[in-house]
């Protein structure tokens, strides 16, 4: 079996096929995978298919029903909505949380999966030109998906018009994109490599789960995040940087998130 240190020389050359695993350490970083998955996106992605077929078995077409993405959990009670709120924000980054001390613990740096401060300047530009060219085209296709019949009206918060409304949407849009890049960018990706799976297969097998524990709110949002992973996956690979994709996701939930609470109430054109 390979010491930490040698899993810690593979996994930051995890894009030389020399340094895939094998045996023993292949298949315990396996059962790391699984476990990692299982407490965290692989429940969600389980449950969103489970509640897709609910949708689709539904008396209702699917754009006549809501899938909220922030909502009340205390209605009536604004405190205590507030700190529900915070602890379910919290809870959400338990995953990452483990992710970075898997990564530890195997003698590796958050820089193994491209998570680190060395190019600030340069990851910020690249998300946010990802950030507007896949945010806006993302809002077009869910319009014409919900057209089309295929996605559920999403509501991007249904949260009450308090003082702390917009800072909860901005903190849930950032565990939404450190949880998914982190994981599913990051961590995901670089750990199919060291099993020996092809660059091209892992984006696929990334993409597919990414659009899959979307499926709650439809098969366009399955659609549209599939392809979305797609182009994170190929640029990961090219950038060797999960940075950008999570500037990149937080900017567009952000946007999303406020965008909704603000125009929502006085536009027509909005589902």
């Amino acid at each position: 079996m390979r010491s930490s240190h040698d899993g810690a020389a593979a996994a930051l050359d995890w894009s030389d096929a020399s340094n895939q695993l094998s045996g023993r350490a292949r298949t315990l970083m396996t059962w790391e995978v699984i476990s990692v998955f299982a407490v965290s996106l692989g429940i969600n992605a389980l449950h969103a298919v489970v509640s897709f077929i609910g949708s689709v078995t539904e008396r209702q077409a699917l754009s006549d029903q809501h899938a909220v993405l922030n909502f009340s959990q205390a209605p009536g009670r604004p405190w205590l909505d507030l700190f529900l709120q915070l602890v379910s924000i919290a809870s959400g980054l338990g995953p990452v949380v483990l992710v970075f001390y898997l990564l530890a613990r195997n003698g590796e740096r958050p820089a193994s999966i491209g998570v680190d401060r060395s190019q600030p300047g340069r990851d910020l530009l690249r998300g946010a030109g990802l950030a507007a060219v896949i945010g806006g085209t993302g809002l077009g296709f869910y319009i014409l998906a919900f057209k089309a019949g295929i996605a559920l009206d999403i509501v991007a918060q249904g949260l009450p018009d308090v003082w702390w409304r917009i800072p909860v949407l901005l903190l849930s849009a950032l565990q939404d994109g450190l949880l998914e890049e982190v994981l599913v960018i990051g961590y995901l990706l670089s750990r199919l490599r060291l099993l020996g799976v092809s660059p091209a297969r892992a984006v696929a097998i990334a993409a597919v789960f990414r659009g899959t524990y979307h499926l709650t709110q439809g098969f366009g949002a399955f659609i549209g995040n599939a392809v979305m992973g797609v182009v994170f996956g190929a640029l990961f690979f090219r950038w060797k940087r999960s940075n950008p994709m999570i500037i990149a996701h937080v900017l567009i939930n952000s946007v999303a998130f406020v965008g909704y609470a603000l125009l929502a109430p006085h536009v027509s054109w909005l589902p």
